[in-house]
């Protein structure tokens, strides 16, 4: 039953990432078939972050009325009608709605899966649990580069976006199927579905162990009902610290480029060096077979060397890359190409093993049972938000001062990042939820 669920909750992953990923192929067929400037690249490609703003926040005002499972049933809805309409679009405009409907449903999944399996995992496996919507995402964007290997030839660019649709109906029908979180059954006085839940993820669980899971959560929910629940409580004691931490680590995550990269790699690769789009689509394929195996990587060890130093040391690495990239952008003379694909390569694997997952995971960790899904949404929309100017921006800032100065600032920002991460980041592998709520009250995090 854990293994479908993770599946499950992981195909939005995969949805979001492939919504993200997609777009860098068919642009460039799309700039040619409609004449959009620089200005209208920008637009057409950051509607999926800036939707994702709203979704993030829809999802946070109904979470805990209708439930996760019942938002990822409706977010299915919306991919799958959101890739139609991409497909079908007669213009930039047309193309910009349905992207923004995309935005919505990545927006409101990416809030939901999270903490949908977060609630539901073990607290020794919840680190790899979680990765694994990371690690979809991943697949997500791989997959979404294969299709525009394959279709770019054919000039193909609405099937490309079209077949978002399959997936979607996949999780459509999965999710008719599957429990609702154990955490949000009690939270509606389901105690005793809630125990059924638990049951069938956690079978080795004697009957008394089994109580006691049960018991905590229902402690934990009894102590949240006695405090107000209202968006000031962000703003007060220990909880503006776990608040502050979840918004500052999302906007660095977005800052450090990583969409820039993904959603124009071959534009990057371009101005890198090199030429012709079937070669610049190769490099962008092995770019997102990079991005997977270490998004692996980071769900094997996420659990074993902790959430702390992996946050600090991705930092560390993706700032060497981008350093990297940004010379071998600037300088001349040969090898200068493939020196700045191995730094985006290094720069990818460094963000898949530790800022891509990390900040996701701490999101639905940290923040207390009853304020989690507003939490959870004050972090998301800062991460959108960041998203949206970042990649709205960037073929501006690479018009205006070049590719070599836009990595330098990527660069500086994860030098901040490091820094922030070695002051800020706490360790919660292996502790409960209900645990780290605990420690979170008593200032310990």
């Amino acid at each position: 039953m854990l293994l479908r669920l993770v599946i499950l909750g992981a195909l939005f992953g995969f949805l979001f990432g492939f919504d993200e990923g997609v777009i860098a192929g068919a642009l460039p067929l799309i700039v040619k078939q409609f004449g959009i400037t620089s200005v209208g690249e920008g637009l057409v490609t950051a509607a999926v972050p800036l939707g994702a703003v709203f979704g993030a926040v829809l999802a946070a005002a109904r979470a805990d009325q209708w439930g996760r499972r019942t938002i990822l049933l409706c977010c299915s809805v919306l991919f799958g009608v959101g890739a139609l309409a991409s497909g079908l679009a007669q213009g930039q405009t047309g193309l910009i709605l349905a992207r923004l409907m995309l935005g919505i449903a990545v927006g409101a999944s990416a809030l939901a899966a999270p903490m949908f399996l977060a609630e539901l995992a073990p607290a020794h496996r919840r680190g790899a649990v979680v990765s694994a919507f990371q690690l979809m995402i991943t697949v997500g964007i791989l997959v979404s580069y294969v299709i525009d290997l394959v279709l770019e030839p054919l000039g193909a660019w609405r099937w490309m976006l079209a077949l978002g649709m399959v997936p979607a109906l996949i999780t459509l029908i999965g999710l008719r199927s599957v429990p609702e979180s154990p955490r949000w059954l009690v939270m509606r006085g389901r105690t005793q579905d809630a125990t059924q839940v638990v049951a069938q993820i956690q079978p080795q669980l004697s009957q008394h162990e089994l109580t006691g899971v049960i018991s905590e959560i229902g402690a934990a929910h009894s102590k949240a009902r006695d405090h107000p629940t209202n968006w000031s409580m962000f703003l007060s004691g220990n909880l503006r610290r776990v608040t502050s931490f979840a918004i500052i680590a999302f906007v660095l995550q977005q800052v450090s480029g990583i969409n820039a990269v993904i959603y124009y790699a071959p534009t990057i690769l371009r101005h890198a060096g090199f030429d012709g789009s079937e070669t610049q689509l190769w490099a962008t394929v092995g770019i997102g077979v990079v991005n997977v195996l270490m998004t692996v990587v980071a769900m094997l060890v996420v659990d074993r060397l902790g959430r702390r130093w992996l946050f600090i040391l991705g930092f560390v690495g993706t700032a060497a890359s981008l350093a990297t990239i940004a010379y071998a952008m600037n300088a001349e003379g040969d090898g200068m190409a493939q020196l700045a694909l191995y730094g985006l390569f290094a720069y990818i694997a460094c963000f898949a093993v530790s800022l891509g997952p990390l900040p996701w995971l701490y999101m639905s960790e940290l923040f207390p049972l009853a304020l989690r899904s507003k939490g959870m949404a004050l972090a998301s929309v800062a991460n959108w938000s960041c998203n949206f100017i970042v990649v709205f921006l960037f073929p501006i800032l690479v018009s205006a001062a070049g590719p070599a100065a836009t990595f330098a600032l990527f660069c500086v920002a994860c030098v901040i990042g490091a820094v922030f991460a070695f002051l800020r980041a706490p360790e919660t592998k292996g502790v409960s939820l209900e645990a780290l709520e605990r420690q979170e009250s008593a200032g310990g995090l």
